[in-house]
């Protein structure tokens, strides 16, 4: 909940975006009110001149709280964790905290940004349409195979632990939309983080 005399946070989001997906899961987890303004990324929205406003990107999502505007998703769960502790998005253990930033590092650099569709167009029109799902499958798997070296010791539950963190989020929606875009099957550590989470 909004604490009082404070206005209502408002999340700039596309839905099949993993980034505002993300940041939508924390929201949800630590039990904040927003207002959700869509912005459809096959219709342009992300171009026009008061989004680029917010983010001279023109990426989603975007967190408006008052007059703080935060336009990238890792810096809008940082925030929100430095402001709302409620529902931590990270272990309280020094070890845990450093493994979610380092596999959520991952997922942000090295695997999501290469199933972004600007990306996809540009291979399309540059290379060749033959060459996107190679493209996006050569990066992806490369970084699933790091993810899945660097948590294979330490998980329980959930990717770190016996709790919801950070990495979870980041991990099982990028998973998903990657079986969806690209029809890579490697990975399967991923499911069972998929199917614990309750995010209903």
């Amino acid at each position: 909940m909004a604490e009082s005399g404070e206005s209502k946070l408002k999340l700039y989001s596309y839905w099949r975006s993993s980034c505002s997906q993300r940041v939508r899961i924390a929201l949800n987890l630590k039990g904040l009110d927003y207002e959700y303004i869509p912005v459809n990324l096959l219709k342009g929205e992300q171009k026009n001149p008061d989004f680029l406003k917010l983010n001279p990107l023109g990426h989603v999502p975007a967190l408006v709280d008052g007059e703080i505007v935060i336009a990238d998703s890792f810096a809008i769960l940082m925030y929100l964790e430095e402001k709302y502790p409620q529902h931590p998005l990270l272990p309280s253990d020094l070890q845990k905290k450093a493994l979610n930033h380092q596999a959520s590092n991952v997922v942000c650099s090295n695997i999501q940004p290469h199933q972004n569709l600007a990306v996809l167009n540009f291979i399309k029109e540059k290379v060749g349409p033959d060459e996107v799902i190679p493209w996006v499958q050569s990066h992806i798997n490369k970084g699933f195979a790091a993810l899945e070296k660097l948590l294979k010791d330490c998980a329980g539950k959930y990717a770190t632990g016996d709790e919801v963190s950070m990495v979870c989020f980041q991990l099982s929606f990028c998973f998903i939309l990657v079986l969806l875009e690209t029809q890579t099957f490697m990975y399967n550590i991923h499911f069972l983080w998929v199917k614990n989470l309750d995010l209903a």
